[in-house]
């Protein structure tokens, strides 16, 4: 099995920058992605959606259709880690060879006051964003 690289927001933005041909996939739900904001560029293949959220079973088939080559990188993202963790353990059973899980995801652990995007995440650090 590949190897898991655990990157903090930061450190994912340049290995995409040192990677060019990487891709960059949240795993979030389509409310996620939509309203709470996403990185410029991420394209959306939600782990897990609905409410309640339910596992997508389209979800290997759909990244293998996007990144056809296992040689190609792929980063994960979710909301704070695990989810994505998850699906690049997924992509790392089918063969593929270079895997990155976003650590913190795009907003983060909870603080002290139960709020997201204070203490880490893609937001949290200031990198390139968007949203509806």
């Amino acid at each position: 099995m590949s190897e898991i690289l655990n990157l903090k927001p930061p450190a994912a933005w340049q290995f995409m920058q040192e990677h060019p041909d990487a891709v960059l996939i949240d795993v979030r739900t389509t409310c996620e992605h939509l309203f709470v904001g996403r990185p410029v560029g991420a394209v959306l293949v939600p782990l897990k959606d609905g409410l309640p959220m339910q596992s997508n079973p389209n979800f290997v088939p759909s990244v293998k259709e996007i990144v056809p080559d296992p040689a190609t990188p792929i980063l994960f993202l979710c909301r704070s880690g695990h989810r994505s963790l998850e699906a690049a353990r997924l992509m790392a059973a089918e063969g593929y060879q270079t895997l990155v899980n976003i650590d913190e995801g795009f907003e983060g652990p909870l603080d002290a006051d139960k709020h997201r995007s204070t203490l880490g995440g893609w937001r949290f650090h200031g990198l390139p964003w968007e949203q509806n």
